[in-house]
């Protein structure tokens, strides 16, 4: 064991796909962006495709690039670019990268840039259902098929898809679903008008995959849930299994008299006499700051809370009269089988959710594969 690692289990993470995918007529895109979130890119990417999805996501062009180097062919697309990522959309399109388009503008730099290659640029339009985030507006919705079907008929560009995102997927029944997939159904009506059939429609989320059915249309679109984190906690775990665990190994254990202060700030104070050990990770590794007295930890098969302030490399933790050693495991997270605590559990502490905890996980933090080919 290293001293600090975060073990990805990608068995698990091609067995979650299989889960997600033996739930829906759809084909399925594994999101994989923000490092697989948190767990490794490439290697989360192949056991995605092992457990049967065909096309990855990602928000970034560098990311798509990155799964390309990696010899990876199947269908990527990537949905968050600024029109001054001039070479990575040319390397991008070159590379066979689906691109996202949200605006006139996108359309008018990805036609110019696909007729400089001499190749067709592979498009999907996406239009804002109510997010209010990415995605062209209603409004815009006509000029920009009109100018989608102009540029298709020059052979400039290929539509393969026309696609959305929820705003409230996580929260089911919520009023906002049912207007959404209005409005993607009418945003889809419109473009048949206008001769735009794109080879695959997509709206759902993790949370659409797992509780919308009537909106997978041709293809879903799970990140989270790829990784075994339940998209709607409330409602189960849909039979997924988290598939890392961060751990480390004690640094230093010492007895302190009651009444001593704990970490920068004293923000804990020993209440008697008690054995403390420090923990090498900190918030440059993603331990949260904010995990300072609420942070949940095991050692030993028992559970402990961080105490006092966390810094920037090392945390304390307060054992009481538990026995303890310098280079004894300690789980910060895991999948909870053996009553350790689950990112769902920092979530929980830090009033936050778990797509944070385990995206955060820094570049120190080396992570370690269990469960398949890299």
């Amino acid at each position: 064991m290293l001293r600090t690692e975060a073990v990805v289990d990608l068995a698990a993470i091609a067995a979650n796909v299989a889960t997600l995918k033996s739930n829906t007529a759809a084909e399925v895109m594994a999101v994989v962006k923000a490092d697989g979130y948190g767990h490794g890119m490439i290697a989360s990417a192949r056991a995605a495709l092992v457990g049967g999805a065909s096309w990855l996501g990602v928000a970034m062009l560098d990311e798509a690039l990155a799964l390309r180097a990696a010899g990876i062919a199947e269908p990527v697309l990537a949905w968050l670019w600024t029109p001054r990522e001039t070479q990575a959309l040319r390397d991008a399109l070159a590379a066979g990268v689906d691109i996202s388009v949200s605006s006139q503008q996108a359309l008018d730099l990805v036609v110019m840039t696909a007729a400089e290659l001499g190749s067709a640029a592979r498009v999907h339009l996406k239009i804002d259902t109510g997010l209010s985030r990415n995605g062209v507006t209603a409004a815009d919705w006509p000029q920009l098929l009109d100018a989608t079907a102009k540029a298709a008929a020059t052979g400039v560009i290929e539509t393969i898809g026309i696609w959305s995102h929820f705003a409230y997927a996580d929260s089911p029944g919520h009023p906002t679903i049912a207007r959404q997939i209005e409005r993607f159904g009418a945003a889809l009506d419109t473009a048949r008008g206008y001769g735009v059939t794109p080879q695959v429609r997509h709206l759902a989320n993790s949370a659409g995959t797992v509780t919308l059915p009537q909106c997978h249309f041709d293809l879903v679109r799970p990140g989270v849930a790829v990784y075994g984190l339940s998209p709607v906690p409330e409602k189960g775990d849909f039979g997924l299994t988290p598939a890392m665990t961060l751990r480390t190994s004690i640094a230093n254990v010492k007895r302190v008299p009651a009444g001593e202060g704990v970490s920068y700030g004293h923000q804990h104070v020993t209440e008697r006499e008690t054995t403390l050990a420090l923990i090498p990770m900190g918030y440059a590794d993603g331990v949260p700051r904010a995990a300072t007295n609420i942070g949940p930890v095991a050692i030993g098969g028992n559970r402990h809370t961080v105490s006092g302030r966390v810094c920037m490399d090392q945390f304390v933790v307060d054992l009481g009269d538990e026995e303890a050693n310098a280079g004894d495991e300690v789980v910060l997270f895991g999948p909870g089988d053996d009553g350790e605590p689950t990112a769902q559990d920092w979530a929980d502490a830090l009033d936050t959710i778990h797509y944070e905890i385990v995206t955060r996980i820094g570049a120190r933090v080396p992570r370690s594969y269990i469960g398949g080919a890299l």
